[in-house]
């Protein structure tokens, strides 16, 4: 098994401290000097590390004086039923309702043309190649910081021609929400999730200071009765969002 890198070995003891209060809100970290000290490491390496803790938005440089914890709340991601239906108080887009749990305003850019499914789109939505899609890219903010960014399909057989082909067009929010009126009841969602560096473009949308920068990818599909109606690309930056997914047991 290969072994872990220093930098991410540093990188996670100094997280560790972070997420249990050893180090708190307004701290400052351990200086480069400190750290490779600390650790038996270069002073590239205690500089990458804290790289990953700045990609994360865990911790802010400020010039002259160090680098510090930040104070920034992280947004909680609910992943059971959401409250995506709608009916109930409040937004029925789920990162509306992260970012409003978290005290925060969210707003987002999108988007949105039609497109033809790749080989791996094509599969994920169980059509055939090149078969026309609703692609859609959005960027995520809270409090006007980018937070998330996700690209979302969805097949025109399913949507086109009717209110709700153009997702962002409507007054319904979130799919669950916009697919009911049209006779599609989503019933099941599925999420597969990586963690990996973010490409220079993502790093970018986001504002991820650091580099290289973690974050965490989802690719999530969306089925009513078993027939896939959206899937999407959905990429978090690491440490400013908490994961966290609530199963039933039958």
């Amino acid at each position: 098994m290969a072994k872990t890198p220093a930098y991410l070995t540093i990188a996670a003891e100094l997280r560790a401290e972070i997420q249990s209060g050893t180090l708190v809100a307004g701290a400052k970290l351990p200086s480069e000097t400190t750290l490779m000290n600390r650790f038996g490491v270069s002073r590239t390496v205690a500089k990458w590390a804290i790289a990953v803790l700045k990609g994360e938005g865990l911790v802010e440089g400020r010039a002259g004086s160090g680098v510090y914890v930040r104070t920034a709340r992280r947004l909680v991601r609910h992943a059971h039923g959401r409250e995506m239906r709608g009916g109930g108080p409040g937004p029925t887009s789920p990162f509306a309702r992260d970012a409003a749990r978290a005290g925060q305003q969210a707003t987002w850019e999108h988007d949105s043309r039609h497109a033809q499914a790749d080989d791996l789109i094509a599969v994920r939505l169980g059509v055939e190649p090149g078969a026309p899609v609703m692609r859609t890219a959005y960027r995520f903010l809270s409090e006007g910081d980018p937070i998330q960014l996700s690209t979302s399909y969805e097949p025109l057989g399913v949507t086109g021609g009717t209110p709700v082909e153009w997702p962002e067009a409507g007054a319904a929010v979130g799919v669950v929400a916009r697919m009911d009126p049209i006779g599609v009841h989503v019933d099941e969602f599925e999420e597969r999730i990586n963690s990996r560096p973010a490409s220079d473009a993502e790093a970018e949308a986001l504002g991820l200071p650091g580099r290289p920068a973690d974050v965490y990818e989802i690719s999530r599909t969306y089925y009513a009765a078993g027939v896939p109606v959206e899937t999407a690309d959905i990429v978090l930056p690491r440490g400013r969002y908490e994961l966290v997914y609530r199963i039933p047991v039958d």
